[in-house]
């Protein structure tokens, strides 16, 4: 049998489909007779029709009246199920598989700026200090810039994440038109409100901007420059736990309330989770210093974060483009609504992401089948499988994956969504790109070995090549690229906290930032990565070529990292906008070697 549902001969509609869409099926095969068999996510009641011999083919069309996940496959004469194992290679063969088809509510859209942008990922103590704030905190700042951020556990045996660079919202306006010669279009935040520590995703004080990063007013600033520029500020939301040293828990006093640790009369006392009041509470993975928030759906923490006045409408209010959610498969769904709705009310046009680490479409979090791209909660994730896929290729040359990861997602997702996912290659939680592509084995190293470990010019070299292809896809392919503050200066840095360290100013591959540069100016240039099309052309080990495509262009990208050269062969001239150099008919690929080609005429 032959189906294979990103053919539009087989599925009319690629993809996810709107509530209401009629789609059509086919099947090729030597049978007497098919039926198309469905059925809704968690539901018995299964859907048998049978599909209408043409002759070559059999067909089946379907009006999908419900909105949800549903699975559906093909079943014989005889009986047996038809599945496959790889679902987009055509050919299918008897084994109990489904295919997934999203059925999305027919309101539901995402944020059109946001498709074609580019995503700069900041860890604002890290990347670029003023110098005004330093001098209004008796936290510990380094002197020198160039030290490693402290990782030892101190005598008690913790890692108090207390020691700070300076980095401040100053400093990141001082540098907006270094971002925007990047081409970059979003700036993500990690957390920037009052924290005890430097990653500050133990949040303090909701309402209040960490004094180390400034004030309400240089957050104001700061958006209003970037947005002259054509660039938006999206904060990170973590509301699935406080800090134990906050506002709200104050298990040390140091703030002037009556924290939930302090007493059970305590305005925040149902905020909070005690088993045995007080010592025993719920945390983040057990973390004590990272009390979990009650999501319950009357919690008066939500109505803090979600409702009039509060946190999600007092930044919305400032203007910032939208919000990244903080472990939000740990959020209930009627969280992430209101979080949503909140968000919405005050600009329908905030962005809202969510960190997954798999595939968001069909994501299952503590028993419960998420709901994320119905309608009601997210407008894209953080797109993590994708980014597994394509350092395993340019790593290890495995493109089954990478060409597998691509075309599931383009199956599972709505369009709009597919190109709006934030395709990161590293951030504050991963290795440094160059570090994660390096030939280097961190597995049994201790933080205090990798601490010293440096890439020799030849490692250095090849890892550049290796990140700069892992780039070229995260920039090319579906979705909206994220780069990770310093990534594309060359930093190193394996597990956090080496993996923060302040940005090299004074160390600049310029090289790379050059490359960079040039991505950037051909993500603006061309819509197809807006809401192109995308052809898979080759694949083999180390080699990858694709289209991706509309009225307006057509783009082939090429990436060789196989041991021999390849040809590619078409009509008529072609450039390549990474070199500029044109070719006529044919180019010859080597090894370690790429190019996005463009038709001139």
């Amino acid at each position: 049998m032959i189906y294979n549902p990103l053919d539009k001969f087989y599925k009319s509609t690629t993809g996810a489909i709107k509530r209401g869409t009629t789609v059509t099926f086919r099947v090729k095969g030597n049978f007497d007779s098919v039926l198309f068999v469905c059925n809704k996510d968690f539901s018995n009641e299964e859907m048998r029709l049978p599909m209408q011999n043409m002759g070559d083919y059999f067909e089946l069309s379907h009006t999908f009246c419900e909105s949800g996940l549903f699975w559906y496959k093909f079943d014989l004469l005889n009986g047996k199920y038809v599945g496959l194992n790889d679902k987009f290679c055509g050919e299918i063969t008897y084994n109990p598989s489904n295919f997934q088809l999203s059925v999305y509510n027919e309101d539901y859209t995402v944020p059109q700026w946001f498709k074609g942008g580019i995503i700069y990922q900041i860890f604002p103590d890290r990347f670029n200090s003023s110098g005004e704030n330093i001098g209004k905190t008796e936290r510990f700042i380094h002197a020198n810039k160039n030290d490693a951020p402290i990782f030892l556990p101190d005598e008690k045996g913790v890692v108090q994440n207390n020691d700070f660079f300076g980095g401040d919202l100053k400093g990141i306006e001082q540098k907006l038109d270094y971002l925007s010669e990047l081409g970059v279009t979003i700036i993500y935040l990690n957390p920037i409100f009052k924290s005890y520590s430097n990653h500050r995703y133990d949040t303090g004080d909701y309402m209040q901007i960490d004094s180390l990063l400034g004030d309400e007013n240089d957050l104001k600033s700061l958006i209003n420059s970037a947005d002259k520029k054509g660039i938006k500020i999206i904060l990170d939301g973590v509301f699935n736990h406080t800090g134990d040293d906050s506002l709200y828990f104050n298990k040390y006093g140091r703030y002037d309330s009556v924290g939930a640790y302090q007493s059970e009369n305590s305005p925040y006392i149902e905020w909070f989770n005690f088993k045995n009041y007080p010592n025993k509470y719920e945390s983040w993975w057990g973390i004590k210093t990272l009390p979990a928030t009650n999501k319950s759906e009357n919690s008066g923490f939500i109505e803090y974060i979600t409702g009039k006045d509060g946190v999600i409408e007092k930044y919305s209010s400032l203007g910032i483009g939208g919000w990244r959610l903080d472990v939000v498969d740990e959020l209930p769904a009627h969280f992430v609504e209101k979080i949503r709705s909140a968000a919405k009310r005050k600009n329908k046009d905030a962005i809202i992401i969510g960190e997954v680490w798999e595939d968001a479409s069909n994501k299952i979090a503590y028993d419960v089948r998420r709901k994320y791209f119905i309608g009601k909660e997210l407008d894209s994730v953080m797109n993590y499988p994708l980014k597994k896929a394509i350092l395993s290729f340019v790593k290890n040359g495995e493109v089954e994956t990478l060409s597998y990861t691509i075309k599931e997602q383009i199956d599972h997702y709505p369009s709009f969504v597919l190109n709006s996912l934030m395709n990161l290659l590293a951030t504050h939680d991963t290795f440094r790109l160059l570090t994660a592509v390096s030939d280097v084995d961190y597995a049994s190293m201790t933080k205090s070995q990798m601490a010293n470990v440096k890439l020799d010019q030849n490692q250095y070299n090849l890892a550049k090549t290796k990140a700069k292809v892992a780039s070229i896809l995260s920039y090319t392919l579906c979705g909206v690229p994220s780069v990770y503050y310093g990534d594309e200066i060359g930093m190193q840095g394996a597990k956090d906290p080496l993996n923060r360290t302040y940005f090299t100013w004074d160390n600049i591959d310029e090289d790379l930032l050059s490359f960079y540069k040039k991505l950037g100016k051909i993500r603006c240039e061309y819509s197809v990565f807006s809401d192109g099309n995308f052809e898979e052309i080759y694949k083999s080990k180390g080699v990858y070529v694709f289209k991706r495509f509309n009225d307006d262009a057509e783009l082939l990208i090429a990436v060789n990292l196989s041991t021999s050269d390849i040809q590619l062969s078409f009509d008529g001239y072609l450039t390549d906008l990474l070199t500029e150099k044109s070719y006529n008919k044919r180019i010859n690929l080597q090894p370690n070697s790429f190019c996005v080609l463009v038709n001139i005429n």
